[in-house]
């Protein structure tokens, strides 16, 4: 189900559509785990297309026993934001017609586009055992028959500065379904419900940076970011997820910038999410 990105005119603000507009649900995204409704949003004579999830419609899950999907949605929101990189659609926890969830901003490919961004594919499954030019290598994926090809992804800035976010937030489900490339050459991520866990969980597609040196803006990113969660950023994490996950994030914000490096697989939780896209 597609429907078109309306941004709304100056005036009233995305947060504030978002927020205090009226939903109107057009129908369900059965793909999805959880519910997940596909709306309109009016505010003032604005209106745009958004994702509503409501807490009465998420899946309990044993090893993320505290808070919602709907208010981890929203704390990823918070940090992405506070990186600047704004790689998480706009995104808020309200009242809607089926009770308290998360409302985002809906975002839709570029016409023509095939997942690609403009900028050439994202993820891709090759016949060879090293990555090419412009790609770096994921691991083996199995590809029926008792054939294995090699996952790759593009050696991406966008995508790089999405491993950054994850490994802040503690993502365990990054898929590819869940990188939308928009108009403008953006690229956002979507679905951050597992994330922030005190444990590290980081499951994701974008390995292909494990152990290599942090850039200088990623490092320059995070150091803000040390600042934020001491102040107003940690003060409205606080409303969304325990001190116990916020505490967890200040300290996995301290590790990679002592390390300076991108983290590599723990073993011991699987590191790429299944199904992987």
């Amino acid at each position: 189900m597609s429907a078109p990105e309306r941004i709304p005119p100056r005036g009233v603000t995305t947060a504030e559509l978002l927020t205090e507009g009226e939903l109107t649900v057009r129908g369900r995204i059965r793909e999805a785990s959880n519910a997940v409704l596909l709306c309109d949003v009016s505010y003032a004579g604005r209106e745009a297309a958004c994702v509503y999830k409501p807490v009465a419609g998420e899946q309990p899950l044993w090893d993320f026993p505290d808070g919602t999907l709907a208010q981890r949605e929203v704390a990823a929101y918070e940090v992405s934001e506070a990186t600047g990189w704004g790689l998480v659609p706009p995104t808020v926890l309200r009242d809607g017609p089926y009770g308290e969830g998360m409302c985002q901003l809906w975002i839709e490919s570029p016409d023509g586009d095939e997942g690609d961004g403009g900028g050439g594919a994202l993820l891709a499954l090759v016949d060879a055992e090293e990555p090419g030019d412009g790609w770096k290598a994921v691991g083996l994926a199995e590809v029926g028959e008792g054939r294995t090809a090699l996952l790759v992804h593009a050696d991406d800035e966008r995508l790089r500065r999405l491993a950054v976010l994850d490994a802040v937030i503690n993502n365990a489900d990054r898929k590819g379904g869940h990188l939308l490339p928009a108009a403008g050459g953006r690229l956002y991520g979507i679905d951050h419900g597992v994330t922030f866990n005190t444990e590290n969980k980081l499951r994701t597609l974008l390995w292909g940076w494990a152990g290599e040196k942090l850039t200088p803006e990623a490092v320059e990113t995070l150091e803000r970011l040390r600042e934020a969660l001491e102040g107003a950023l940690g003060a409205r994490l606080g409303e969304l997820i325990t001190q116990a996950e916020l505490d967890a994030t200040r300290a996995r914000v301290a590790a990679l910038l002592a390390s300076g490096r991108h983290p590599e697989p723990s073993g011991e939780w699987p590191a790429i999410p299944w199904p992987p896209v």
